[in-house]
């Protein structure tokens, strides 16, 4: 083949990695990948479908896109849990589709953009994925030269009500543990400084086999595979996201025994009612999210806890919300990503009356976020005089004198880049802390 392909990312990390797996395959089936979707003769988007604002953004492209290309039409397509998802009827609510990927079919991309170069109509695949498949992608075709995402499970089982994943992502699928240490090797000897282990729910992690796990000890899998991980010697491993009732106390005793596993759990609570968490069909309470906090905050190391909320799901009374702005004083997270319900076809709580307003939504949002940014600039401000190992990303979007990066409790730092290059991890001593970054001054590099 010699068309060109423009590839464009919607959400999460998992679609990250996709496309990453999908322009592996692109580059060895003859395509030429682009970053122009003024130029390109195939557009592929690679689509979230988690919350209703980011299903509407691939259309809102797509209407971009071909503005731009009246004289010339692309061959455009949708790819992940927008395509699964809503199937066929995405050529119907879009005449501009001509290409349908679901979130199994990532493979198999090559083969349908040639049967749509050749004029076949409404091409389309939402299959499951081919047994011999492997989720390979070598360190050369990553995003980033310096951060790797590396999938360890795929789709969910605990079939929350309000959440799609499950139907767009199908069932868990573990990689063998052999796969992902194999992957880390690979990504360490090329010079990656750090790695990121992921998954709709990561420490519900299941292998059908124990290859790579051996001689690993800890009471659930996904504790060996940290052990195993932190066994590579990759510098900085992180991992996201973790669900509540799986989290396990040996997750915390891995990380105290490894300090190349980073200090940073994100773990979201979602809502502090326990009424709303049964409506939600999380499968805790918050006395049972309380006590994994509790292990967390006990460890030796001081580990960074980040969570999502939920806010306005059906039924939600002020007293509810109070619950959960309790839950969130209690906790005192080191950042917070806070949400508006909104309905989400196909869920079982699409069926439930969505009784709060929009207006108690905002009033709710803007209230919680108040109250987390009012923790958060005390967490922040401890950290002013200290000493912390931050990855240089990249160069400042706000100052061209300045870096950015993540430290291991993977919070956004600021620093002069007049010694630093992307890709040096360096020692930076905090001198201010702002509302959602810290900034400091360089004591070394390397």
């Amino acid at each position: 083949m010699s068309a060109t392909v423009y590839l464009e990312t919607f959400g999460c990390q998992m679609n990250v990695a996709d496309s990453e797996r999908a322009a592996v395959r692109l580059r060895g089936a003859g395509f030429g990948l682009t970053n122009s979707a003024e130029t390109a003769d195939v557009i592929i988007f690679n689509t979230c479908s988690v919350r209703e604002r980011a299903a509407h953004k691939v259309f809102t492209r797509i209407g971009e896109v071909r503005r731009l290309r009246l004289a010339k039409e692309p061959i455009v397509g949708v790819m992940g849990c927008v395509a699964q998802l809503e199937g066929g009827d995405l050529f119907n609510n879009s005449p501009s589709v001509d290409l349908v990927v679901g979130t199994r079919a990532t493979d198999r991309l090559p083969t349908l953009i040639g049967r749509a170069l050749n004029g076949e109509q409404r091409v389309i695949d939402l299959d499951e994925r081919a047994e011999t498949e492997k989720w390979d992608v070598p360190a050369t075709a990553r995003t980033s030269k310096y951060v790797a995402f590396v999938p360890i499970i795929e789709g969910c089982n605990k079939f929350c009500t309000y959440c799609i994943v499950p139907y767009s992502r199908g069932r868990e699928q573990s990689r063998p543990a052999s796969e992902i240490v194999a992957e880390m090797k690979e990504l360490r000897d090329y010079g990656y400084r750090e790695i990121h282990l992921i998954g709709q729910n990561v420490n519900s992690y299941r292998p059908k086999t124990e290859a790579g796990l051996e001689g690993f000890t800890g009471v659930t899998p996904f504790c060996r595979l940290l052990r195993a991980a932190a066994a590579t010697g990759m510098e900085r491993i992180k991992f996201t996201t973790s669900f509540p009732r799986d989290f396990h106390p040996d997750i915390v005793a891995a990380i105290e025994d490894h300090e190349n596993l980073c200090e940073w759990v994100h773990l979201p609570a979602q809502s502090g009612s326990n009424r709303v968490l049964r409506a939600m069909r999380r499968g805790h309470t918050a006395a049972d999210y309380l006590c994994r906090i509790a292990t967390i905050k006990n460890a030796r190391r001081r580990i960074a806890i980040t969570s999502d909320i939920i806010v306005g799901f059906p039924g939600e009374t002020d007293a509810d919300f109070r619950e959960t702005t309790r839950l969130v004083k209690q906790v005192g997270y080191d950042a917070l990503y806070i949400f508006k319900y909104s309905e989400r076809s196909g869920t079982p709580a699409a069926r439930l009356d969505d009784d709060v307003s929009q207006s108690t939504k905002t009033d709710r949002f803007l209230e919680l976020e108040n109250l987390q940014q009012s923790i958060q600039r005390k967490v922040y401000d401890a950290y002013v005089g200290r000493e912390t190992r931050v990855l240089a990303e990249r160069n400042s979007t706000k100052s061209n004198d300045d870096i950015t990066g993540h430290s291991t409790c993977h919070k956004v730092v600021n620093f002069p880049r007049a010694f630093v290059r992307a890709g040096q991890v360096a020692t930076v001593r905090v001198t201010e802390a702002k509302v959602n970054s810290l900034y400091g001054e360089v004591l070394s590099a390397n």
